[in-house]
């Protein structure tokens, strides 16, 4: 049986970034919440008031047999603006940043390749600012954030 892994990524608002991963062959399991904030037990209100440092997030789990850690970040580039500074589109702040969380060395060496191979390709004329950081505490978001739109989808 294959270990699963776990990747960690925060491109703007966590219900499409989670939507976008949830469409991946060989992704497990995702869920939204927060990390890289320095509040314990934040809420989504604490979060969106800017007092915590926390990004949203969508933690994937995948199985590395059937999708790399590589085709990850393709995704993850390509669902945001990796040249807006605590924004995608119409929201701000600094739970908005593009970041990506990794849980193992290996995956920092990937992601910051990976950011040089994209700013080298001449696709974006501004810098990219994505920042790569270690993971830390994850915080799950509450039930009402977590497959938001196939949620919102089965109302409709």
């Amino acid at each position: 049986m294959t270990q699963q892994k776990t990747a960690t990524f925060g491109a703007g608002c966590f219900w499409g970034v989670e939507a976008a991963f949830e469409k991946v062959k060989g992704v497990t399991a995702t869920s939204v919440g927060y990390m890289g904030g320095h509040f314990p037990n934040p809420s989504y209100l604490d979060v969106l008031s800017r007092i915590t440092g926390h990004a949203e997030v969508a933690q994937v789990q995948y199985d590395p047999n059937q999708v790399s850690y590589e085709e990850l970040l393709q995704v993850f580039w390509s669902i945001h603006d990796p040249t807006q500074f605590n924004r995608q589109g119409a929201d701000r702040g600094e739970q908005y940043r593009s970041v990506i969380f990794y849980h193992d060395r290996e995956q920092a060496v990937i992601a910051q390749q990976s950011k040089q191979q994209l700013e080298h390709s001449g696709v974006y004329k501004q810098p990219i600012i994505t920042q790569i950081q270690p993971a830390s505490e994850y915080y799950l978001a509450d039930d009402s954030h977590q497959n938001y739109y196939h949620k919102k989808k089965q109302k409709n």
